[in-house]
């Protein structure tokens, strides 16, 4: 068994699509369930080639290998199958679990039971930074589907898409797998709490990027490793692009740089924007806007001061308290 040296371990779909398609065969493993511990959560996959390459994981240990030999087994007969493993705290770390627990494993074979065309649609809207879901019953095994606004759905598929929350739905086997875009954060001010909030920013999972023409102040001795544009605001958010899965932090303090980003978040569907900065200069800030024509509702939108109240106050509590409200407004909503 061995492992490519492909990168993007995370584009699982799209691996197990290429394999497919070069012959090789894919089968797609998928945690659908966890009880107690569990090193991987609900809705991580691991896709297995009939030469034996894998790529992602679903546990680790002595389950990952049981995956891997189940899934070679349903290349062979085309059939799906859910799988169990279930082990005591004794056994657990042998088996990659921090202590007992129970994990289940959906494995598909691409082609005889996943279709190409759905997978292929479904690699597509991942790469368009599209929101959708694969939905399965597991009983049938048929197959669909599923984005934002999905009728039959409803406020169950809102709701799993703002949490990032892949799952059974309450009758036991409609199986809703979500694959959001992957989230991004566009910091506007190269200012001291930018530099621990970069760094937060990625270990929460983040593509983030700083803004900030001022190059004494965005520079790679005081960013090291992290991706700095040097243009104007309103051209740099233009070019990284703004979309649901995303959010805008302006530090500044300083109008011209940034009222232009405020602005371009404003007329995006940004999940979050929140601005550095008193309530005095929040108040001046609202004034300014208003003369741009932009509207209560939509000014409304904007959370400043930045940050949760927690009586943050050096720069990397201001970046805590920034970090902790952009989560809450990512998970529970505005």
């Amino acid at each position: 068994m061995t492992t490519t040296d492909r990168t993007d371990h995370e584009d699982i779909p799209a691996i197990a699509l290429d394999w497919h398609r070069a012959g090789k065969g894919a089968v797609l493993a998928t945690v659908v369930e966890t009880w107690g511990s569990a090193p991987r959560p609900v809705g991580s996959q691991l896709v297995v080639s009939g030469a034996g390459e894998i790529e992602g994981s679903v546990s680790g240990g002595c389950v990952e290998g049981a995956v891997v030999v189940e899934a070679m087994d349903a290349l062979a007969d085309g059939r799906a199958r859910i799988l169990e493993f279930g082990v005591s705290d004794d056994e657990a770390f042998a088996v990659g679990l921090a202590c007992g627990g129970r994990i289940r494993v959906m494995v598909e074979p691409v082609g005889a039971q996943i279709p190409e065309a759905m997978l292929a649609e479904l690699v597509a809207a991942r790469a368009a930074r599209e929101p959708i879901a694969y939905v399965v019953d597991t009983e049938s095994w048929t197959r669909r589907l599923a984005r934002p606004g999905d009728a039959e759905l409803g406020e169950t598929l809102a709701a799993r898409f703002r949490a990032d929350r892949s799952g059974f739905e309450p009758d036991g086997r409609t199986f809703i797998a979500i694959h959001n875009p992957p989230l991004r954060m566009a910091v506007v001010g190269a200012v001291h709490i930018a530099q621990p909030l970069m760094v937060m920013a990625r270990l929460a999972g983040y593509d983030a990027a700083l803004i900030d023409p001022r190059e004494t102040f965005g520079s790679a001795a005081r960013f090291p490793g992290e991706r700095i544009i040097d243009d104007w605001p309103d051209e740099a958010l233009a070019a990284f692009g703004l979309d649901a899965r995303t959010a805008v932090v302006t530090l500044t303090h300083d109008p011209k740089l940034d009222d232009p980003a405020i602005e371009a978040a404003l007329r995006s569907d940004v999940f979050y924007l929140g601005c550095l900065g008193s309530t005095r200069t929040h108040a001046k800030r609202v004034a300014r806007l208003k003369e741009r024509g932009f509207t209560d509702e939509e000014i409304a939108r904007i959370h400043a001061p930045v940050g949760l109240d927690i009586g943050a106050m050096s720069p990397a509590e201001i970046a805590i308290a920034i970090m902790a409200e952009i989560t809450r407004v990512l998970r529970k909503g505005a």
